[in-house]
């Protein structure tokens, strides 16, 4: 074992260093190797780098960086946690390499498997959360409960991989290879973070490296894979298709089996080209509406489907369990976009969509659930659809309103449903308060709670200085209560996109 020295091309004089043990960790297209410190790895190329692929490296690790990093210190640290961003480019040897700072603590396993340790100290993978066979109880290779998080967990999971594709799309840059193995994320902090930067296309100018991972990779990017590069209908990795990658990450994180692998088999052929078929060409949602014949999970799961229930189950998880804003997304990618690319979601709007889910959740009845958490599914029977307990408390359901015009309001389809300490945000009350990775802290603190107290449900309001009740015509001002009942109308600001809020009462 030996520690070398390596120079940077971009930072004059600049050197690192790193242990040589002969047994570097290996990527896929990598040799991976430690600092003294384990602050950062020197990950070296195992091919030559030609001219266009060191101006790639060179423009990420300071065109790049600056522009995500350093223009908006608010939103440059929320993302630096975000990405496992190359910060230099070195060469030695004839080898290029990239200076990569270490993964934070969080993204290593504990335990991992909860019948041995195989797992502890390795990388969390997103892979291990993306798949049913890692977390029922009947699983050999269940993982620690104390590496899974709730289910609510993987919202705020997803939204953190969404924000990462859209800051790249609004530079410009695709991923081209985003999937579970590029992705990073721990369940216990609802954090994530996307690796593997250093292969950012820029149309134009940095062509795709790979084609993408098996799974993600978009259908029109298979269905022509055959084609040259050169030939215009050939279609490569994009900003559309990370859009497709990023959909199957967020089914896959929510409902813990694939959206395509079902249970379609097109007869005698080749593996490769019966997996490019049902990837690609022939490619169906395995809830398609109107298309039944994928709707099973024989493929993912053998015959045991009932092992890895209720995952494997679409009477009792249906996509519909992720809530309408999800469900109405889904269909946009995986039926409309999935053989029309132009049709698919945008990153932003599926952050949006798994905000506005979270102000619909409802923890379990069942202090045994392991799952916690549901979304609220807007009929008189609610319940759990992990467990099947039915809710035990009435359900105030606040529908927001913004001021069209003076004295005219208009429906927002957005609206927060309430527990026992449920919280108000100034993004609920104002219409001009975006919930997004560039809030202050002052923005994130909550305006009021909700609390069910001697039978009824209260309202306390903490910092919102114009509440009023409209319905009584009287101001409640910061340190009192107001009692929540069925239609009553509360303004929460009387500011510039100040919203009322229209109460409902449901599950009574």
């Amino acid at each position: 074992m030996s520690t070398k020295t390596v120079t940077s091309i971009i930072n004059t004089g600049k050197t690192y260093q790193y242990v040589d043990n002969g047994e570097p960790k290996q990527g896929g297209m990598k040799d991976v190797y430690f600092s003294p410190d384990k602050k950062y790895v020197v990950a070296f190329y195992r091919d030559k780098q030609d001219f266009n692929s060191k101006e790639r490296l060179k423009r990420i690790v300071t065109q790049y960086f600056q522009s995500f990093f350093e223009r908006d210190p608010i939103s440059g640290a929320f993302y630096k946690e975000l990405y496992a961003w190359p910060t230099d480019v070195i060469e030695e040897s004839g080898k290029t390499g990239i200076i990569v700072p270490f993964y934070s603590q969080n993204f290593f396993f504990k335990k991992g498997y909860i019948n041995n340790d195989l797992l502890k100290g390795g990388e969390k993978n997103g892979k291990w959360f993306a798949s049913a066979k890692f977390r029922v109880a009947s699983s050999r290779s269940r993982l620690d409960s104390s590496e899974l998080g709730n289910w609510l967990s993987y919202f705020q999971v997803c939204v953190n991989i969404a924000r990462g594709v859209k800051r790249l799309h609004a530079a410009g840059l695709a991923h081209s290879d985003l999937s579970y193995n590029n992705v990073l994320i721990d369940p216990i902090t609802k954090t994530a973070a996307i690796i593997d930067i250093d292969g950012l296309v820029v149309p134009n100018l940095f062509p795709p490296d790979v084609i993408g991972t098996a799974d993600f990779i978009a259908p029109e990017v298979l269905a022509t894979k055959h084609l040259s590069k050169t030939d215009p209908n050939r279609k490569l990795p994009n900003r559309l298709t990370d859009l497709h990658a990023l959909a199957v990450l967020i089914y896959m994180y929510l409902l813990y089996r694939h959206p395509l692998r079902g249970g379609n088999y097109f007869g005698a052929m080749e593996t490769e080209k019966e997996e490019d078929l049902l990837m690609g060409e022939k490619a169906l949602f395995v809830e398609h509406p109107t298309d039944g014949s994928n709707r099973n999970f024989k493929r993912e799961y053998g015959d045991n489907l009932q092992k890895f229930a209720p995952w494997t189950d679409l009477q009792k998880t249906p996509y519909t369990i992720t809530g309408p804003y999800l469900k109405e997304l889904f269909d946009q990618v995986f039926v409309k976009g999935l053989h029309n690319p132009n049709q698919r979601p945008t990153a932003s709007e599926w952050e949006q969509a798994l905000i506005k889910t979270n102000d619909l959740k409802l923890e379990c009845s069942n202090p045994s659930c392991e799952q916690k958490w549901f979304i609220y599914n807007n009929t008189q029977n609610t319940c759990c659809p992990f467990c099947g307990t039915k809710y035990k408390h009435t359900i105030p359901v606040l529908d927001f309103y913004y001021q069209f015009k003076p004295n005219v309001w208009k429906p927002e389809n957005q609206r927060l449903v309430v527990y026992n300490n449920a919280t108000l945000h100034q993004w609920h009350s104002n219409k001009n308060v975006i919930r997004n990775e560039r809030l202050s802290d002052a923005e994130k603190v909550s305006v009021g709670y909700f609390s069910f107290h001697n039978g009824k449900w209260i309202f306390v309001n903490q910092k919102l200085t114009s509440l009023s009740d409209k319905t009584e015509g009287k101001d409640i001002p910061i340190g009192s209560m107001v009692e929540i009942t069925n239609g009553k109308q509360l303004l929460l600001s009387k500011e510039d996109g100040g919203r009322v809020a229209v109460i409902s009462i449901a599950n009574i």
